[in-house]
């Protein structure tokens, strides 16, 4: 049975040191007309689509499906340059994680992720990360992060011929978001205290396992279920 383990990309696989925001800012400007305190927004966990939402309310416009979906557009275009404005980084444990996940047989690593696909491209390019996985589920227009969630469900099971064990589905994240999007769908939820929220607040959100970040390689085999030296080759 093929494990399923779905990664979230802000927080859990890399931090732009908030990069982001400057491509936010450029949105803000183009489609509002104005600028936006975005150190002043609690956006961590939100998808890309409700931060749209957010930051135009926040500028004192009315935040339509139209509006939002034109400053995804423009953030979109702007976040490539963007984010080599700022010193972001993979974050500790997970290239070694990615490197010992990727070459098994019995395992499928895919995105699951708030931002929108031309985002999590962006930034997965930026920082190296992009040939670890085969596709994911991302933030269309209007979504939120239950349908995310079930769409990389649809994903997996679609990838699998429909053979998809809730118990082989993990959901990696560093939010409470991140944990009911997995519950959403019934994953197990493994929730690392590498972002803005801290272990306890993941625990209480109903997290199956947390940890201050990513273990190493092979305790990371082990946490998962799987057998030990399983690989069939390299990413």
């Amino acid at each position: 049975m093929t494990t399923v383990v779905f990664w979230d990309i802000d927080g859990t696989l890399l931090t732009t040191a908030r990069a982001g925001v400057f491509a936010l800012e450029e949105a803000a400007r183009e489609v509002c007309g104005g600028e936006v305190d975005f150190a002043a927004l609690k956006t961590a966990g939100l998808t890309d689509w409700e931060v749209a939402l957010l930051s135009i309310r926040t500028a004192g416009r009315e935040p339509t499906p139209e509006t939002a979906s034109a400053f995804l557009r423009v953030y979109e275009r702007h976040l490539p340059d963007r984010l080599h404005w700022r010193q972001g980084r993979v974050l500790p444990g997970v290239t070694e994680a990615l490197d010992q996940l990727s070459g098994r047989a019995d395992v499928s690593n895919l995105l699951l992720t708030g931002n929108t696909r031309a985002g999590a491209s962006a930034k997965l390019a930026h920082y190296g990360l992009e040939g670890y996985f085969a596709d994911g589920a991302f933030c269309e227009d209007g979504d939120d992060r239950t349908a995310i969630a079930h769409r990389g469900l649809a994903l997996a099971r679609e990838r699998s011929n429909g053979a998809v064990d809730p118990e082989h589905v993990i959901v990696i994240g560093d939010t409470p978001h991140d944990v009911r999007c997995g519950l959403a769908i019934g994953a197990r939820t493994i929730a690392v205290a590498s972002g803005t929220y801290a272990e306890a607040d993941l625990a209480e959100s109903g997290a199956w396992t947390t940890l201050p970040q990513l273990p190493p390689a092979g305790e990371m085999v082990r946490l998962l279920g799987l057998a030990q030296g399983n690989a069939s080759g390299q990413r």
